[in-house]
């Protein structure tokens, strides 16, 4: 029996009860995206309580610039993914082994360039999002110190993507929730003893994101018995990289894309005053614990496809498509339904003032009854890329979250400056999006294998 097989936290989706393994594998996903994201809602609720507005400010403008290039590799990661599920589901070791070192080892080379070019590039970011001179020297310093660190956030996702493709994804979790609990004692001692302001955040993040890729590197040796890193693995299984990289540089290019017109947003948020850019930052962190539970549906499609796939299971595809599709809309209007009642408590968690609070409730009540079209969209892109098709899927998500959404801008603020326009931006992006992505797997789903007519 092989090493892998003998793991009893593992799920495989190519047996048992369908809806009970989504929900096993779902959990911890959701539950880690959650702890990711307090990564950055911490620095934001520290320096928001303890510092200033300013710093907030700061803090809020980082984090969209920051997601530009996180977004792009955990995009490509998406590659590793399908790659390491589809070996698990052939039950070949050997191959498998030599999938996880060839992507992982691919992952520590492309996180150390890219935090390198973002602590050079950081200038030129502030400047492309127009942050206001009020706060421009406290996001240079976090945004620095943050990026600094951001080849730790890279190497931590694939790695956790990997463990998540060999049906393990409560591991990733138990990773994340000792490195956010850390996060979060250091930036109280960095900022509320030490009084290091952003600087203490940033510092914070980094030194705990470090941890954490410690810790799944070691997860990922114990799980499958051989060492994760190999650069030498690179070269002499080249194919593998090459094949990760044509399956998630779609993915990625559409996350760093959707991101990179986030600055231009951004843009426009700053034709406005600073408790509005603070009060759109914290709808817009709220935003990403909403939808959260939808991404991690569609992470756990691409891996149910995947491993289904390689095992040659197509017959279980179609009902786990529609299973998933259930669960992630309960969930996602259930979630939307509370935070709406309690969107004046939430958005006060990060700061208190009255103009704050009001920009950041008024935005929330628009995006909120739009957040199931999320959990749509998010099950499909899972499932496409599953099969791996991606380069489609992509061109049509940029046109609805880029093309549609900057156009709605120019156009609305042309006729007048209402900061209302920016909230109704991202309905417009996500609705139209789905629109676009629903025609297409109409179009192509005969030639699906376990979803054609015939099948």
């Amino acid at each position: 029996m092989s090493k892998i097989s003998r793991q009893k936290t593992q799920i495989d989706f190519t047996g048992g009860d369908i809806i009970k393994n989504l929900i096993l594998f779902s959990i911890p996903i959701i539950l880690g995206e959650l702890l990711q994201n307090l990564y950055n809602s911490a620095d934001a609720l520290v320096v928001g309580n303890l510092v200033s507005e300013r710093a907030l400010a700061a803090v809020g403008v980082c984090g969209v610039i920051s997601n530009l290039l996180v977004n792009f590799f955990n995009g490509v990661s998406v590659g590793s993914n399908v790659i390491v599920s589809r070996a698990f589901g052939m039950k070949k070791q050997e191959l498998l082994n030599s999938s996880i070192r060839a992507v992982f080892s691919t992952a520590v080379l492309l996180g150390i360039v890219l935090s390198a070019i973002g602590i050079v590039l950081a200038p030129c970011l502030l400047h492309i999002a127009g942050v206001l001179p009020e706060y421009y020297r406290e996001a240079l310093v976090y945004l620095r110190i943050y990026l600094a660190g951001l080849m730790f956030t890279v190497v931590y996702n694939n790695g956790a993507g990997i463990l998540r493709a060999l049906g393990d994804t409560g591991t990733p979790f138990t990773i994340l929730a000792f490195s956010c609990c850390f996060n979060i004692v250091l930036d109280l001692i960095f900022v509320g003893v030490l009084h290091m302001g952003v600087a203490g955040v940033g510092l914070a993040t980094l030194v705990s994101q470090g941890i954490s890729v410690v810790r799944v590197c070691g997860a990922i040796n114990r799980r499958t018995g051989t060492r994760c890193i190999s650069f030498s693995e690179i070269q002499s299984n080249w194919s593998t990289v090459l094949s990760a990289m044509d399956i998630g540089m779609a993915a990625g290019m559409q996350s760093a894309l959707i991101s990179f017109s986030n600055l231009f947003v951004v843009r426009y948020m700053n034709l406005f005053n600073m408790a509005s850019v603070a009060g759109i930052g914290i709808a817009q962190r709220l935003d990403k614990f909403i939808i959260l539970p939808a991404k991690s549906f569609g992470i756990t499609m691409t891996t149910y496809v995947s491993q289904n796939a390689g095992a040659g299971r197509y017959d279980r595809v179609r009902d786990g498509i529609r299973k998933c599709l259930l669960i992630a809309l309960v969930v996602t209007l259930s979630l939307s339904m509370t935070v709406y009642a309690l969107s004046d408590k939430c958005v006060a968690l990060f700061n208190k003032s009255p103009a704050v609070v009001s920009t950041g409730v008024s935005m929330m009540h628009v995006l909120i009854p739009f957040f199931w079209t999320m959990a749509v969209r998010e099950v499909i892109l899972g499932m496409l890329r599953g099969y791996k098709i991606t380069r489609i899927p992509m061109l049509l998500t940029l046109t609805g979250m880029v093309g549609i959404r900057q156009l709605f801008l120019a156009v609305s603020m042309s006729r007048g400056l209402d900061i209302r326009n920016i909230f109704f931006c991202y309905p417009a992006a996500w609705v139209s999006t789905l629109l676009l992505l629903l025609g297409y797997f109409l179009h192509i789903r005969h030639r699906l294998p376990g979803l054609g007519s015939g099948d």
